[in-house]
């Protein structure tokens, strides 16, 4: 089934355009192949001719989306971006959600993609040359190495990994793992500590983003962390005693944490808005099978649970993409999102996650099995619950932002 994308009366014509370009590339040239496109990373009895063809296929599509003027949407058109604005590239991120692997095919890859916003925002001229040319051009890989076995991700301000200064050099020591990429990548962006390791950790700013090469002399990469009972590219890092050049900081020491929270704020709004439009897909799916599927006498759609199922996942995508955009349009505006982040990465995890198992229940066996790309959501939507922030630290902030508003004698705006 096609994705059924309309212009949006309220939003910019450039808005609507890229939303259609998208969906026009969706529908004709990746959701036909979809199956072929990424067999070989589920289907081991693939040919080499399956693959050759799914490779010419994928090269076809991203000539065509450079064509459309989409290629690289989150880079700028000095670095051979699409140049998108936030609210852009917000729009365009949940059409794009809808089939299986669009955004790798439109230049958005993450880590990668994330590594190269905080070259292009942080990085030197040398650093840019070195490290960030080559990233775009896909010539390198990335890794980002934050989260650490042994202490709360979702405290950034207890990270343990030091980096300490010695002449013209960082030394770094420290335990990292969930590090994306690491199997590929060439280089990491570690998040170290660069000041006064030993004492409280209350401080943000102590936190700086360090380049360093894979090469590099006791870079220990342990294994992919296995993941949903199957091995993944995020990966446990020992880093032992590894110099790397003071060159090689990311922007200026103790930048860290404030570029850490650049990326993440932004993301959280990306991945929210993927989110909707993988619920938007099993939507669809769930619809096209209640309407066509027999049982007990009638047709899915006939039985009222059915009906409840698709009433509740359009509340729950309405929702979802309602929030969502009110935080990307307050971001855009340069006001205040903290509480509506917190919210968006709470509500749509939840929402996402209840949409899938509806759709999961009306295929039946079907849906946990790999014809569908449901399973593979459901796990997504329950992993997103932890990743960039737990559900716990958020509803924190959200409750903290509200009673601190409250104390300045003044109720709390829905409005804004």
């Amino acid at each position: 089934m096609a994705m059924n994308v309309q212009p949006i009366s309220t939003m910019s014509e450039r808005i609507n355009e890229i939303r259609a370009l998208t969906a026009e590339i969706v529908n004709k040239e990746i959701l036909p192949h979809e199956n072929l496109l990424w067999a070989w990373r589920t289907n081991p009895s693939v040919t080499e001719d399956d693959r050759n063809e799914a490779k010419a296929l994928r090269e076809g599509i991203k000539t065509k989306v450079k064509q459309a003027g989409l290629w690289a949407p989150h880079l700028p058109t000095e670095y051979g971006g699409a140049g998108l604005d936030f609210l852009e590239l917000a729009y365009m991120n949940e059409v794009l959600a809808y089939a299986i692997g669009a955004a790798s095919l439109f230049g958005v890859v993450a880590p990668n993609s994330g590594n190269q916003t905080l070259l292009v925002k942080y990085g030197t001229e040398e650093q840019k040359r070195t490290w960030l040319l080559p990233l775009i051009e896909g010539k390198l890989e990335s890794g980002f190495s934050m989260t650490e076995p042994d202490v709360a991700g979702s405290d950034p301000r207890s990270l343990r990994t030091t980096a300490r200064r010695d002449g013209e050099e960082w030394v770094i020591n420290g335990h990292k793992w969930f590090t994306s990429n690491g199997k590929r990548a060439d280089f990491f962006i570690v998040m170290c500590r660069t000041e006064d390791p030993d004492g409280p950790a209350d401080s943000n700013g102590r936190m700086t983003q360090i380049i360093v090469p894979r090469t590099t002399p006791g870079v220990n990469i342990l294994r992919g962390i296995n993941v949903w009972g199957v091995e993944s590219d995020h990966c446990e890092i020992v880093y032992e005693d590894v110099r790397v050049p003071v060159a090689n900081q990311l922007g200026s020491r103790g930048t860290g944490h404030q570029a850490a929270q650049d990326r993440l704020g932004a993301g959280r709004v990306y991945h929210c808005m993927n989110s909707i439009g993988q619920m938007w897909r099993a939507f669809d799916l769930m619809v096209e099978r209640a309407r066509v599927r027999e049982v007990h006498g009638g047709l899915l759609q006939t039985k009222q649970f059915i009906q409840g199922f698709i009433a509740d996942s359009y509340i729950d995508i309405q929702a979802a993409r309602l929030m969502t955009i009110h935080c990307a349009e307050k971001m855009e505006n340069e006001a205040d999102p903290r509480t509506d982040i917190s919210a968006i990465k709470v509500f749509v995890p939840a929402a996402y996650e209840r949409v899938v198992d509806r759709a999961i229940q009306v295929w039946g066996a079907a849906g946990v099995s790999g014809d569908l790309p449901l399973y593979a959501m459901y796990q997504g939507a329950r992993t997103l619950r932890l990743a960039d922030g737990p559900d716990e630290v958020h509803r924190i902030l959200i409750a903290k932002n509200i009673l601190a508003q409250f104390s300045r004698g003044t109720g709390w705006d829905f409005g804004n």
